[in-house]
């Protein structure tokens, strides 16, 4: 359950970088709020999900779903550039949080 709530919080963590973005430095009050919660919600995920596992497994795989998520949306939906190298770094931070969780440093 503990990594099912990093896995989320990490997921909320790109749905607040994505609305940063779109906040155009808290100037537009939706994505501002949008941000609020969506951080909130992944901090405190993440808070809670701690309790259980070792932070630095938990952050790593934390950040990593994060900005994994927020360059892919950014590649799809935002038009930000594309390319070879880009993908095969988004593919090692991937691979960095799938080896995490293969090598046993979670309970």
């Amino acid at each position: 359950m503990a990594w099912l709530m990093v896995i989320l919080a990490g997921l909320l963590e790109t749905g607040f970088a994505i609305n940063l973005k779109l906040s155009h430095g808290f100037t537009r009050l939706g994505p501002t709020i949008a941000f609020a919660l969506f951080a909130l919600s992944s901090f405190g995920l993440l808070t809670l999900s701690l309790r259980h596992l070792p932070v630095g497994s938990a952050y790593a795989v934390w950040t990593g779903i994060g900005a994994a998520g927020t360059a892919i949306y950014g590649i799809v939906w935002m038009d930000e550039t594309s390319s070879a190298l880009k993908l095969v770094s988004i593919s090692l931070v991937i691979a960095g949080v799938v080896g995490l969780q293969l090598s046993g440093s979670g309970h």
